[in-house]
């Protein structure tokens, strides 16, 4: 799960991890009453959405005025931001926030990972704070250090002193350097959090060393014991598919291809995806029905797939260990009879119950194109769909 940068911001400052002052506005009126209560002489006003780039896409304005706070204001909502993070589609900004100007005398990066190579958590800090951390990882790799971080005793004050002066943090300010990162990562250990990104963090002329940015990814997983975290879900940034799947503890993720994907199990829905793209088609959705899914689960993961005007077929991929087969069926046959389904439909069952699930299938009376194994399912779905 995402949260805005000013939600981010505000769980740092309950950590004592120094963020500039701001005021989230959802109109024109509280941008502009936000910036007087500030009462600083420089304004950023900055879009709110979950994505990054917002200021090359015109999302971030500087006001010295409340006139021009105003109009910054007026300019951003409601606009669609077109980011290399939103797709072409972009995202339309329902909320600003309204922050105090920074005397910027240097930006850094510093972000907290989970590192699947290791199995830790890691901090990577840069000097090219401010730019796209992906780009330096390519074009200057020399310039990210990281400290792999032992879970039982958490970030030590070495490691965060090792990494603010490799990124030639002032040396006296590598003090307040040291306290951000450790405030940083027990942020990101207690709330579970899977990405703490910082970019940039700066040192101002004044010495102080704030967030100017902050972006947080939640496990979704461990939301259960973060209420507070769960409560920041803002669900106009989220696929309105996606957000009914979370209702029934579906896994899906909507792609822009137009085959619908039905499978169940993590590593099979990513190798159906595959497949399908090797035999020269689009996957429309990551859909994992889970194994302990039943019939209702199944029934309403069909209707999500329906929904999504993109999708010209469904390819409903299973193999049958803790899924039954005939659940499965029992599951195409009701949502078909409650939706109705008027595109092509590839069936691949294997595993426990598959004679039932098959014999479930082919009394139901529905057009169903039966599929020997996973590749000829691929097949036969591009080609309909072809």
């Amino acid at each position: 799960m995402n949260i805005h940068e000013y939600q981010g911001k505000e769980i740092l400052r309950s950590y004592g991890v120094s963020v500039p002052n701001g005021k989230v506005a959802f109109t024109v009126d509280e941008a502009v009453e936000a910036a007087k209560e500030l009462g600083t002489d420089v304004v950023v006003v900055k879009a709110q959405i979950h994505a990054g780039g917002r200021g090359k896409a015109g999302g971030v304005k500087i006001a010295k005025s409340l006139d021009e706070v105003r109009t910054y204001a007026e300019e951003i909502l409601g606009k669609v931001l077109v980011t290399h993070q939103t797709g072409p589609e972009g995202k339309e900004v329902k909320r600003l926030l309204i922050e105090e100007g920074s005397k910027i005398q240097k930006e850094y990066y510093v972000g907290v990972v989970v590192d699947r190579a290791t199995s830790r958590v890691v901090m990577m800090a840069s000097e090219e704070g401010g730019t796209e951390i992906e780009e330096v990882a390519a074009n200057t790799p020399e310039k990210i250090f990281k400290e792999v971080i032992d879970p039982a005793i958490g970030l030590m004050p070495f490691q965060a002193r090792k990494l603010a002066f490799a990124i030639n943090i002032p040396s006296h300010l590598v003090n307040k350097a040291v306290k951000f990162m450790l405030g940083l990562y027990q942020v990101f250990s207690d709330k579970d959090a899977s990405v703490a990104e910082i970019n940039p963090l700066v040192v101002t002329e004044d010495d102080q060393v704030i967030a100017l940015d902050a972006k947080f990814n939640f496990d979704s997983n461990g939301l259960f014991r973060h209420q507070d975290v769960l409560a920041l879900r803002d669900l106009d940034e989220e696929d309105a598919k996606e957000i009914e799947a979370s209702k029934y503890d579906l896994s899906y993720i909507a792609l822009d291809g137009n085959i619908g994907c039905m499978v169940n199990g993590a590593g099979l829905a990513m190798s159906t995806m595959d497949i399908i793209k090797f035999y020269g088609g689009e996957p429309a959705n990551f859909l994992d029905v889970g194994g302990g899914a039943t019939t209702e689960k199944v029934t309403e993961a069909f209707k999500i797939i329906l929904s999504d005007a993109k999708v010209k077929g469904i390819f409903v991929n299973i193999f049958g260990g803790i899924m039954k087969c005939d659940t499965i069926a029992n599951g195409v046959v009701t949502a078909a009879r409650e939706v109705g389904i008027d595109r092509p439909l590839v069936v691949r069952l294997e595993g426990t119950n598959v004679d039932l699930g098959k014999q479930i299938l082919k009394e139901s009376g529905l057009n169903i194109v039966a599929a020997d194994s996973m590749a000829d399912g691929a097949k036969k779905i591009v080609e309909l769909v072809k």
